[in-house]
């Protein structure tokens, strides 16, 4: 699966006492589908996954996908502390239509604890029904050692990772360990990623232009009209894929060799997370810099100081139901609301 471009991570809607609004991420999920955004992660940490039950967990799950446009790529939070209950989420990703999941280290395993990192995620991706790829955060403990990633990028299903503190020595080291690993994805004729659901639809047309032997056998004329225009596909060989995890680190990741980015802030501005991208990829690192320098304070107070409840105002100023987040996390002051507006002021849908 290639993880190009930008990977935009989901918030979870409740109700204000607390319930699960379904129906509020099928609004969201609809209108990021209509965004640049190459694919949407569920369940990723602004998602609050570890607030939710097991069932809800699924129900978020299978409505992101109701609601996706099929050319986005979709990845899924599935981490749990045990192999098992990584496992099974990961399955029922796959039943969903989900392109690849996201897993994270397991809380009991911080520290210097490095053979038993290599056995947990050698073992989710032995099982795995989808291609992994690792989540790697400084701020809780959960960094991913650089000569852990490196052995890990050899396994034929773990196919890249969000690193989110993009700490320049310490990737430069994982680009150069990692630098002999190639697979080949499945892209279409611009290079674009090819998702599961793409791929089934097309199979369901080829079926469905067959003509039934009993049609030919009674004499009467048959004709096959295709429903839909299959898709032509191309193979594009591609390395072990690093994305940024920080808005702040967006265009540092770039100049380091990431091949795209999940940047938190991208669900409240997925428009002005984007641009930084799309300035980079056109060659022009002058206007990416100005990009993302309107980025920087904005996305330190209200990512990395406000957290989830700050984010989710973000969405509402911009036409996105963000909501309260769910206790014990506590929604926002009067006068923090306030100083998200005056910082957003510019980044206004």
């Amino acid at each position: 699966m290639l993880l190009d471009g930008l990977q935009l991570p989901l918030t979870t809607p409740f109700y204000p006492d607390g319930r699960l609004n379904l129906h509020k991420l099928e609004h969201n999920v609809a209108r990021y589908s209509k965004t640049p955004a190459a694919g949407l992660v569920a369940l990723s940490e602004v998602g609050e996954p570890t607030l939710l039950s097991e069932e809800e967990t699924r129900k978020v799950l299978r409505s992101v996908v109701a609601a996706t446009a099929e050319e986005k790529v979709l990845l899924a939070g599935v981490s749990r502390d045990s192999v098992a209950g990584t496992l099974e989420l990961a399955e029922s990703a796959a039943e969903f239509g989900y392109d690849a999941v996201l897993v994270r280290l397991p809380s009991m395993l911080r520290g210097e604890r490095t053979k038993e990192l290599l056995a947990y995620f050698h073992a989710v991706g032995d099982r795995s029904a989808l291609p992994v790829v690792l989540y790697s955060s400084a701020e809780d403990g959960a960094l991913l050692p650089a000569e852990v990633v490196i052995e890990l990028a050899g396994h034929s299903k773990i196919l890249g990772m969000v690193d989110c503190s993009w700490d320049r020595p310490r990737i430069e080291s994982i680009k150069n360990g990692t630098a002999s690993y190639r697979r080949d994805v499945t892209v279409t004729t611009v290079f674009t990623a090819v998702t599961g659901r793409m791929q089934s639809r097309n199979d369901g047309a080829e079926a469905k232009n067959l003509i039934l032997a009993t049609e030919l056998m009674d004499g009467a004329p048959a004709v096959a009209t295709p429903s839909k225009t299959v898709a032509k596909t191309r193979t594009k060989v591609v390395g072990f894929q690093l994305l940024s995890g920080r808005t702040e680190g967006m265009l540092e990741g770039l100049t380091t060799g990431a091949v795209g980015a999940m940047p938190a802030f991208a669900a409240a501005a997925p428009q002005a997370c984007y641009e930084v991208l799309a300035a980079w990829k056109d060659g022009d690192e002058g206007l990416a810099g100005e990009k993302q320098m309107r980025l920087q304070e904005v996305a330190a107070r209200i990512e990395r100081q406000m957290g989830v409840a700050g984010i989710k105002y973000g969405c509402d100023l911009n036409g996105y139901f963000g909501g309260r987040p769910r206790l014990p996390l506590l929604p926002l002051s009067g006068e923090e609301r306030t100083e998200i507006e005056a910082l957003m002021q510019g980044m206004r849908n």
